[in-house]
């Protein structure tokens, strides 16, 4: 399994289902949830993206308390690409927003969430 980072990016966009968290073997908690942004595409149309999310250890029990589905958030972290390959032996790629920040920009608890340092998503983790 490899990974690329790059540097610290920031999206804003609503989640579209509610975020996911577990522990792993390790004890570590993550959650994951996926944003879907907007742009402008010309001629009154509009191209959707998605964009999935991983928040790590207290940020990531934070996020699974106070975030879902519909929140409109904004999240600071950085694009990590993953490899692997599957039980049929076929290589797979994931590209992942690792969250060092998640601010929940709307409903009644608007609030600002930040991590310190995050780890990198190994390929056992997952």
């Amino acid at each position: 399994m490899g990974g690329r980072a790059s540097e610290q990016s920031l999206l804003a966009g609503r989640l579209t289902r509610d975020p996911e968290t577990r522990s792993l073997a390790s004890g570590k908690r993550i959650t994951t949830f996926v944003v879907m942004t907007e742009e402008y595409a010309g001629n009154g149309q509009v191209k959707a993206s998605h964009h999935a999310v991983v928040v790590w250890d207290k940020l990531a029990a934070v996020c699974a308390q106070d975030l879902g589905k519909g929140s409109r958030v904004a999240v600071e972290g950085k694009l990590q690409t993953r490899e692997w390959d599957d039980d049929r032996g076929n290589r797979q790629s994931r590209t992942e927003v690792v969250a060092a920040a998640v601010e929940l920009m709307s409903g009644r608890h608007a609030k600002d969430f930040g991590s310190d340092a995050l780890p990198e998503v190994a390929d056992d983790d997952l």
